[in-house]
């Protein structure tokens, strides 16, 4: 902010420079001179007059010397007059006028500034537009670099918040939950970081937000209550721990946000669905029997639901990918909630790919793939990192498909719009 100040100083100095500087230098003529030669030159005019009319017998000796002492006598007192008025001017009143600009152009430009500029621009709070500024570093030899140069210069959110992303696209989440304890430091009140943060600490112990991840969303929502990222993990967090009424008021609120009838809108209408049925099941929740009721559907042998194949790139998208890009593939229903039932995590380095997808990756107990009769495998390669489709990404979508279902064979050839 300092800085700000003084580089403003030294422009206003040197505009002030241009303006005040001719005028300082200027200064106001004096016509005395002029008028004092003119005076004197129609007395001699009339001199000469009155020696020609000498000459001509017009004039008497007499009559020509008191006419030429009151000529004399005029000229002196014109003379005396222009002098008192010169001395009576302000000797430049173009510098009182350079005196007052000094004073009036820079309270001028302050307030001005102050009641039109962005203040807040002056803070050390960054933005997410700011944070898509920054090209991620991918190489070792780069985030070296930047770890050397915050060992120097630790005050730095920029270079923190560069290193916590490049951690997080590589994977290593350990490390780039380190940058943000230290970003969340130097900038506490940015709500987007302490979302970020979350998603990350979640990461790092098998995607589960409770804990810490939870705490840390609490205070992203208390910062900004519409923070889009927080609602959404805040939604995911509550359904983890069966708070079912919670996830819908997170979602809900999230919807709000969201475009309608874009497949994030519908991504989060069908989750909103889903806890409301849960919040209906465990409100009629039957004692738990120890045999299966005659007609009642038998509980499928543990990983009879597992789903198997392989997803491969097309070549018309491999030049749009990047080999860190991160790429997800995850089973949900093929009616009803799109909410994914098992997902798991590479990047398009690890293409092509053999997944196996089963109960055990499930996100949420009551959410598993023997719960459903047909479902549908979607492989998405996602420039953000985010789980959620947007602009930009690509992916493939199988055709409905049973629990336990191999050999699937799955190409990502589409471009999300």
């Amino acid at each position: 902010m300092i800085q700000f100040w003084i580089f403003s100083a030294l422009l206003m100095g040197l505009a002030a420079l241009f303006i005040v500087l001719p005028l300082w230098r200027s200064n106001l003529k004096d016509h005395s001179v002029q008028r004092n030669a003119a005076n004197l030159e129609i007395f001699r005019d009339q001199i000469a007059e009155m020696d020609a009319d000498l000459r001509n017998g017009l004039l008497t000796p007499e009559l020509y010397e008191q006419g030429k002492r009151e000529l004399q006598a005029r000229v002196l007192d014109e003379a005396g007059e222009a002098q008192a008025a010169a001395h009576g001017q302000p000797r430049n009143r173009l510098r009182l006028l350079a005196l007052a600009l000094i004073v009036v152009l820079p309270l001028l430009a302050v307030g001005l500034y102050w009641q039109l500029g962005n203040r807040q621009a002056l803070l050390p709070q960054m933005s997410q537009t700011n944070q898509a500024t920054f090209s991620l570093l991918r190489s070792e030899t780069a985030l070296k670099q930047l770890e050397q140069k915050l060992a120097e210069q630790p005050d730095s959110p920029e270079g923190w918040l560069l290193l916590a992303r490049s951690y997080s696209e590589l994977d290593r989440f350990a490390e780039s939950a380190r940058a943000y304890d230290k970003l969340t430091q130097l900038v506490p009140n940015d709500a987007q970081l302490w979302a970020d943060y979350a998603d990350v600490v979640a990461m790092l112990h098998d995607q589960s937000l409770q804990g810490l991840p939870t705490r840390l969303l609490n205070k992203a929502l208390d910062l900004d209550p519409n923070n889009g990222k927080a609602l959404a993990l805040s939604g995911s967090a509550a359904m983890e721990r069966g708070d079912y009424a919670a996830a819908v008021r997170y979602w809900e609120n999230l919807l709000k946000l969201i475009p309608p009838g874009t497949e994030g809108a519908d991504m989060v209408e069908s989750g909103v669905k889903q806890a409301r049925a849960f919040m209906a099941i465990k409100g009629e929740a039957r004692p738990m029997l120890t045999q299966p009721q005659a007609g009642e559907k038998q509980t499928a042998a543990a990983g009879a639901e597992r789903i198997s194949g392989v997803v491969t790139l097309s070549e018309k998208l491999k030049a749009k990918a990047s080999p860190e890009d991160t790429v997800f593939v995850l089973a949900r229903a093929a009616q009803g909630p799109k909410m994914p039932l098992a997902i798991i995590r590479k990047q398009v380095k690890d293409l092509p790919l053999k997944f196996s997808l089963d109960d055990s990756m499930a996100m949420s107990p009551q959410m598993k793939l023997s719960s459903f009769d047909q479902l549908v495998v979607v492989a998405r390669i996602s420039k953000s990192g985010n789980a959620m489709p947007q602009a930009g990404d690509m992916q493939g979508i199988s055709g409905t498909l049973k629990p336990g279902s191999q050999g699937i064979k799955l190409s990502i050839d589409t471009l999300v719009q």
